[in-house]
């Protein structure tokens, strides 16, 4: 079932201050990671998993994303549908869903993350549990040291370990339609959509396994390790 699906949504319109000068002239998927955009890493992964539609959802330094696409060719058939960067995430989906989207069930993403995690498999597990929504989580690395104690002896240290039994969004999801009814017109679809579906009991989840990698961008110091964390994904 899972070759039923072949749209994604790319969120790619954010202003990302926290990677200022970077972004002062482009949005973040136009950060180069291994000699490439962001944005070029993601298609190709995209279309190795039967993805044949890619809607754009632009808003900051818009032309930079526009230009890139039109000037490249991905094999895909890409759509481009602006929003606001006030309206965050949830104008984003929703514009985007309403203008392009005629799927029963479609990808969605932000535009900052790279990954090898099997989106086929994952879009199989969301159309088998006839989910609302499935978000890919990953657990969580910690960006700290980790003191060990016993009692109030201090008997080892951790150098920013992964937390196996704490887990964190990846920002990539698999969206039924029917997602649109909970999205507000303006917002963050993590605070304000998800809870609702959680409540409801029509949200899954999808764990990346041991194989699987999540590379997300969010600050200049995320940029000097990402070129290694990419490599050790296989992706380039």
């Amino acid at each position: 079932m899972s070759d039923t699906v072949k749209t994604a949504i790319l969120l790619v319109g954010g202003a990302s201050l926290r990677m200022q000068p970077l972004t002062s002239d482009k949005p973040k998927c136009m950060i180069e990671v291994n000699g490439k955009p962001i944005l070029y890493w993601i298609l190709k992964w995209l279309k190795s998993h039967n993805i044949e539609n890619v809607v754009l959802g632009v808003a900051y330094k818009k032309e930079v994303v526009i230009d890139y696409a039109k000037n490249n060719d991905f094999g895909l058939n890409i759509m481009i549908s602006e929003h606001t960067v006030e309206g965050e995430t949830a104008e984003g989906f929703r514009l985007a869903i309403e203008r392009h989207v005629k799927d029963e069930n479609f990808v969605a993403m932000n535009g900052d993350e790279i990954t090898n995690l099997n989106l086929t498999k994952m879009i199989g597990s969301h159309l088998d549990n006839k989910s609302l929504a499935t978000i890919a989580i990953s657990p969580l690395k910690s960006p700290f040291g980790i003191v060990e104690l016993w009692e109030d002896s201090i008997v080892g240290f951790k150098e920013k370990p992964i937390i196996t039994d704490k887990f964190v969004s990846t920002g990539i999801y698999v969206f039924n339609r029917k997602i649109k009814d909970y999205l507000p017109e303006k917002g963050h679809i993590e605070k304000n959509t998800f809870p609702l579906l959680a409540d409801a009991g029509v949200l899954k989840a999808y764990k990346l396994n041991s194989n699987e990698k999540w590379l997300t961008v969010n600050t200049v110091k995320d940029i000097m390790r990402a070129d290694e964390e990419f490599r050790m994904m296989g992706l380039g």
